[in-house]
């Protein structure tokens, strides 16, 4: 039976250190990615079964970086390795392509089965996870997310440009820059520029 394929991405060097002493013997083990953008390089490249994923990343969070990677045609199983037991946060994960949830704290034998779970097509989310989504996480995942558009946009928002600063900055019309800005608040179900910002915050959207 063929060794299941792995990447990981995690910017702690240290807890990226245990888990590939860890995972090593388990799994062929392709090497470890320290921000979104290695990540990315590295998936397209080497085309892992399984790919762990820290949300919380430099230069590209996980989310973003998991994005790209959908967009560019990979079908590498993605588990999101995290700190946070956070219903958003998991919905956001399923949503942008997913298939498991796994915390931090997690005992490493939980870790080895969750990679062979999600390898053979099944979701897994761990039990210490206790802040679940009202909605089922296939909802989730259906649900549109926003466009890289929207988040350049957000970005400039949460910087404090105005819209007409934005839509300079990125050579298009004040009203566009104004629909986009709405169509976010509508598909993150939030009513102000300040809860589109914090929400946008704790799903990893902007930094």
């Amino acid at each position: 039976m063929n060794r299941i394929r792995l990447l990981l991405a995690d910017d702690h060097v240290m807890f990226a250190q245990g888990l590939e002493s860890l995972l090593c013997e388990e799994f062929d083990l392709l090497g470890t990615a320290r921000n979104g953008e290695e990540l990315v390089e590295a998936t397209l490249r080497l085309q892992p079964d399984v790919i762990l994923v820290d949300i919380s990343m430099p230069v590209l969070n996980g989310f973003d970086a998991v994005r790209r990677i959908r967009e560019a045609g990979s079908e590498g199983k993605i588990i999101f390795l995290t700190m946070h037991d956070d219903a958003t946060l998991l919905a956001e994960a399923f949503r942008c392509g997913g298939s498991g949830y796994i915390l931090k704290q997690a005992a490493g034998e939980e870790l080895v089965n969750a990679i062979r779970e999600v390898a053979q097509g099944r979701n897994y989310v761990s039990p210490l996870v206790t802040n679940l989504p009202e909605e089922p996480l296939m909802v989730h995942a259906q649900k549109t997310t926003i466009t890289p558009r929207h988040r350049e946009v957000l970005e400039l928002i949460s910087r404090g440009f105005t819209m007409k600063e934005i839509a300079a900055r990125l050579n298009i019309s004040t009203r566009t820059a104004e629909s986009h800005k709405y169509e976010m608040m509508q598909t993150l179900g939030v009513e102000t520029t300040a809860e589109l910002i914090t929400y946008s915050l704790r799903l990893g959207l902007i930094s």
